[in-house]
């Protein structure tokens, strides 16, 4: 068995083919690398040193950052890899970028952008302060917010610059509760949400002031699972070079 594919991950194609294969996560986010191992893979760890300072108002599309950072993530932990490590060089690079965004269109996650009328999304960083933290959490409440994650893979291909990307971005709608004040303000003073984008964490205490999600869990966690295994099931059916190289 890979030291990459753990024993309890389905065996369809995509993880069979990445059996024997050098894996990288370029990511230190636990909770990416606690849903790809629910789905039986345990990549390497190597964070990004990219800076992540790109600015949101160059894209024309709000969804296209997260995937820009990703992408930006994913060159340099390949990129270095493979010069440092020429023996071992990577055979599948995994980058990801989730930001939170306010003002969402209340239509399915899977609706084109293209398709709707403009509208103003502002980035949610992670706050600043508690009190930063509660500002965003009342704007937020009662409302609905959207998380996007950029999802990108990197691989050895022939051809110049000698590897392939291929991207994905992933939207869900978060709804939140129209909570009493004392509930924001415990979770506010609990600190859960001072190191998170748009101020909370679904997957722990702050989903208390979460009514429901449309669209992938997964996704608002970190890391769209679903969708990044239909991406390398694509892979595997329409590129010959896919982990060929």
């Amino acid at each position: 068995m890979s030291k990459h594919i753990l024993p309890h991950a389905l065996r369809v194609p995509a993880i069979e083919k990445l059996k024997g294969k050098r894996i990288v996560l370029a990511s230190n986010s636990p909770r990416r690398q606690e849903i790809l191992r629910t789905f039986g893979i345990a990549p390497d760890i190597v964070p990004s040193t990219f800076a992540e300072d790109l600015d949101i108002r160059d894209f024309a599309q709000a969804h296209e950052y997260p995937v820009a950072t990703a992408t930006q993530k994913a060159v340099e932990v390949y990129e270095r890899l493979v010069q440092e490590q020429p023996d071992d060089a990577p055979d599948l690079v995994i980058a990801a970028d989730t930001v939170v965004l306010t003002h969402a269109q209340p239509v399915t996650s899977d609706t084109s952008y293209s398709l709707l009328p403009d509208t103003h999304q502002e980035l949610l960083e992670k706050p600043s302060s508690k009190e930063d933290n509660l500002r965003m959490l009342m704007d937020l409440n009662g409302n609905v917010c959207e998380v996007v994650t950029g999802v990108v893979v990197i691989y050895p291909v022939l051809q110049s610059p000698g590897y392939m990307i291929k991207s994905i971005d992933e939207r869900s709608l978060v709804y939140f509760a129209d909570n009493p004040q004392h509930i924001v303000d415990a979770y506010v003073e609990s600190g859960e949400g001072i190191d998170r984008a748009g101020g909370f964490a679904i997957q722990g205490l702050g989903g208390i002031l979460i009514r429901k999600v449309e669209g992938d869990y997964n996704n608002v966690v970190g890391f769209p699972a679903a969708s990044f295994f239909k991406l390398l099931d694509l892979l595997v059916e329409e590129d010959p070079d896919f982990l060929e190289v």
